[in-house]
């Protein structure tokens, strides 16, 4: 049965990403929730963090949430997927998803990437943006999963 990867940093998960994983479901009998490790960023949640904020999150057996280093497609190749989920906010993050679908696609002709419309309750929300507001005490709750909240309260204190 169909299995596609949802890749990303979820640095944190948003309830946008959420969105985008129930909305996967409907299409493909799995999705691997794969956190994109860049040796290069500091994130705010380590990698076992994010991982146990989404799994805390995504309470469906037919989600798996898993790591990867190095280029997308070697990942896909190596888990035998052949298509993969990406979500689109606003025209701005068309341009750079379509730069990288179409490199992924040079890279690894075998490979599909589906586009996702954000649901309209979600189409502002980025992880960064989350992120910054936490980081200065305003209020993220209704924005992330709670368990996500919970986390953010924890990184920064009562402020967030």
């Amino acid at each position: 049965m169909p299995v596609a990867i949802y890749p990303g940093s979820f640095d944190p998960l948003t309830n946008g990403h959420l969105s985008l994983i129930q909305r996967s479901l409907k299409m493909f009998d799995r999705l691997i929730v794969a956190i994109a490790v860049n040796p290069k960023k500091t994130p705010l949640f380590s990698q076992e963090e994010r991982i146990e904020l989404i799994r805390d999150a995504v309470k469906d057996s037919r989600v798996e949430v898993d790591a990867f280093h190095g280029l997308l497609v070697d990942y896909v190749h190596q888990r035998q997927v052949g298509v993969v989920i990406r979500g689109l906010r606003a025209v701005s993050d068309f341009e750079y998803e379509f730069q990288l679908a179409n490199m992924n696609r040079k890279l690894a002709p075998d490979i599909d990437t589906v586009f996702m419309m954000t649901g309209e309750d979600y189409f502002y929300i980025s992880s960064q943006l989350v992120r910054e507001v936490a980081s200065f005490g305003g209020n993220v709750e209704g924005l992330v999963p709670p368990n996500v909240y919970a986390g953010l309260k924890k990184k920064f204190g009562p402020k967030a």
